[in-house]
């Protein structure tokens, strides 16, 4: 019955008399009527009123959506058998008004129940935000590197100014200069290793091969024993020499390659922080000196917050280095007085073939024993 009312509008004709009055005797019994034929129906938003007569019609839309009520489904044959003046074929016998009331259209499916929520919308929203945050990224890092670009090559033509710290400044470049020597250091050491190494293992062949001629050649078995000997006791010793030598070699590589180069590394996150911090003071300077307009303090006023995130950042790193300096040169001067000491005693017991002073001094620094061919110890079971 509601895919009925849906398909097609009801219709009422009321009669009007030559008098123009709407009531009848029979309006009683037609309301009753009336009744019996009424079904249940979606509410009324629009009423269309056709007046017609005996050829033309006019149709009239009255919006009615105020109006709330049952849809009306009539049975015409039925109302015009009960009013008794059925129509003839052809030509109407007396004036009428249509009434046809319009069913409204139903909203979709999924506007009646909405989702609460959509995984490609989401998907989609989260993707653009994305999007937008690497737009603004590269957009502030575009910006920040043109003005430092701009403060360096003003620096380095002498037209613009930097800010100077002449104390950390030397003391960074006594820094720079200390780690180069050092690297020279490192890089005789590593040197004089590997030669001495060369040294142990010819030693230790040497020895070997005056042992088998003492086996083979009986007339000689005495001198070539006594010189395996020796070189057997001299490879020992060589070896006990290396040992010390290699603790030393890792220790000033601990030292030139990892705590220095940690203080480097934020001695130059210091310098392009300072870099920064000198472009953005330029240019709230130049932004000072300008025209005073709306624009113009707003861009003063931004320039200035700028200014003073690059201003912290710069004295932040600024006491970071200081205090990586300081401890920088208390950790050098206690691990070199320990390594200079180590490796002075080491080579001074094995050029005087004192055996037991040179066993005495790796057990005094707690050196483990390294013989050539086989593995390094790492850096950390050396500490």
């Amino acid at each position: 019955m509601t895919d009925s009312i849906l398909s097609k509008a009801a219709t009422m004709e009321i009669p009007i008399n030559r008098n123009g009055d709407t009531r009848t005797a029979e309006d009683d019994s037609l309301e009753q009527d009336l009744q019996q034929v009424m079904v249940s129906g979606p509410n009324l938003n629009e009423t269309s009123v056709v007046s017609g007569g005996y050829g033309a019609a006019a149709e009239v839309i009255i919006p009615t959506c105020s109006i709330k009520g049952p849809a009306i489904l009539f049975n015409e044959e039925y109302f015009e058998r009960r009013c008794g003046n059925a129509p003839k074929p052809g030509v109407s016998s007396r004036r009428h008004v249509c009434v046809t009331f319009s069913l409204p259209l139903l909203p979709p499916a999924h506007a009646m129940h909405p989702s609460s929520s959509n995984p490609s919308s989401m998907s989609e929203e989260t993707t653009r935000g994305i999007a937008v945050e690497k737009f603004d990224s590269m957009k502030k890092w575009g910006i920040n590197t043109y003005k430092c670009t701009k403060q360096m090559f003003s620096e380095r033509f002498g037209r613009g100014s930097r800010t100077v710290d002449l104390e950390l400044e030397a003391q960074i470049d006594v820094l720079r200069d200390t780690k180069q020597k050092y690297e020279h250091v490192l890089g005789l050491a590593q040197a004089l290793t590997e030669h001495f190494c060369s040294m142990v293992q010819t030693q230790q062949a040497l020895g070997d091969a005056f042992a088998d001629l003492s086996q083979k050649s009986p007339e000689l078995q005495d001198e070539f024993g006594y010189n395996a000997e020796t070189q057997r006791l001299l490879c020992k010793n060589g070896e006990t020499l290396l040992s010390a030598i290699n603790f030393f070699v890792s220790s000033i590589n601990t030292l030139v390659n990892k705590t220095m180069e940690d203080t480097l590394m934020t001695i130059k996150l210091y310098e392009n922080a300072r870099l920064e911090y000198d472009a953005y003071r330029t240019d709230l300077e130049e932004m000072s000196v300008g025209p005073r307009d709306a624009a113009a303090l707003a861009g003063i006023e931004i320039a200035q917050q700028d200014y003073h995130v690059h201003r912290d950042k710069y004295e932040r790193l600024r006491g970071d280095v200081t205090i990586k300096l300081k401890f920088l040169e208390e950790n050098k001067v206690k691990v070199m007085h320990k390594q200079l000491l180590l490796f002075h005693n080491a080579v001074s017991a094995y050029f005087a073939g004192n055996q037991h002073q040179l066993e005495h001094t790796l057990r005094q620094f707690s050196v483990k024993l390294w013989r050539p061919g086989a593995e390094r110890p790492s850096w950390l079971e050396e500490q």
